[in-house]
């Protein structure tokens, strides 16, 4: 009896952690309620050859059982998808599938754009979109036009634009860059996506997945970001004399629930350290001066030992 007796206890002091995870999931899938107005999935149009909730231009061509394609591979080519109504959720997710590839090479370009902008529908040179934006582009470059950066492409950026400001095209966004990462998403065997979480007054993040599928990595967290009270969600590319093809497979948008406040940590500073053991340096050269070897010698002795526990 006295084995199935602590089986019973074992399984009553598992009880807890169980209930706690499915009250966890059961909150989560409250917290993420899906927007309707501001997701996409195949076949993408409806028996009038249009989207309720979207539009679509330029060049982009609607492949009805797998994508909404952009650009296509060739050159000079300008497509935009835009949703119709603003987003004016304060607190927000944006999950989308996308796809870029061509023919095999060294040069292809430039990359597509998502945004989340008070304006829409127009094209310019940002990606196929306009210059001088207000809001957010987080940008999928593919192509190095600077040649100086310390960073390889495929590179993900992004820029919060305030309706002065541009973005240089010449230096890939690099002066007003807000965030971003290496992510060598081109051409992939696995599906390529990108999630955008924002949550007003406290922070924006951006997890792409393209190394292992169902395997998400940080690409940026910016705290403190603040946008639009309401904007239009796009995407748009374009492409020059390099091309390729930009491809989006899904869009879901959803609203989520405030979070706590995150605050941004404080850095550890490697001169903080540097300057408590000059100053401590110091203070032994003064013992020294005043010819007390002894006191000397055990505080070098306490340094050494300190140090070599910091290394360990």
């Amino acid at each position: 009896m006295r084995p199935f007796l602590a089986l019973v206890f074992s399984a009553w002091a598992f009880l807890p952690g169980v209930l706690a995870q499915v009250s966890s999931d059961q909150n989560n899938q409250q917290a993420a309620v899906p927007l309707r107005t501001h997701s996409l999935s195949v076949p993408f149009i409806d028996d009038d050859l249009q989207n309720r909730w979207f539009d679509f231009g330029g060049n982009a061509i609607v492949n009805t059982n797998h994508h909404i394609r952009l650009t296509g591979n060739r050159p000079s080519q300008v497509g935009f998808l835009w949703s119709r109504l603003p987003v004016t959720a304060t607190n927000f997710e944006i999950e989308f599938e996308f796809n870029v590839d061509g023919p095999t090479g060294h040069l292809y370009g430039d990359g597509f754009a998502l945004w989340l902008t008070k304006q829409r529908t127009s094209t310019g040179p940002v990606f196929g979109s306009v210059n001088q934006f207000e809001g957010l582009g987080v940008f999928f470059d593919t192509y190095d036009n600077e040649r100086a950066h310390k960073h390889t492409f495929p590179y993900i950026s992004s820029m919060l634009g305030d309706g002065i400001k541009s973005y240089d095209n010449d230096k890939d966004g690099r002066p007003t860059e807000l965030g971003g990462c290496e992510a060598d998403f081109r051409a992939r065997e696995i599906p390529t996506k990108a999630r955008l979480t924002y949550y007003k007054d406290n922070y924006l993040q951006l997890d792409v997945q393209w190394r292992e599928e169902n395997v998400w990595e940080e690409c940026f967290k910016v705290h403190d970001v603040k946008l639009p009270d309401q904007f239009y969600l796009g995407f748009t590319a374009h492409t020059g004399e390099l091309t390729d093809n930009h491809d989006i497979v899904y869009v879901t948008t959803k609203t989520l629930i405030p979070k706590p406040k995150e605050y941004i940590p404080a850095p550890s500073s490697s001169k903080s350290k540097k300057k408590s053991g000059g100053f401590f340096m110091f203070i032994l050269k003064l013992l020294a001066a005043a010819g007390l070897v002894g006191v000397l010698f055990v505080g070098y002795r306490m340094y050494e030992k300190n140090n070599s526990m910091k290394q360990f």
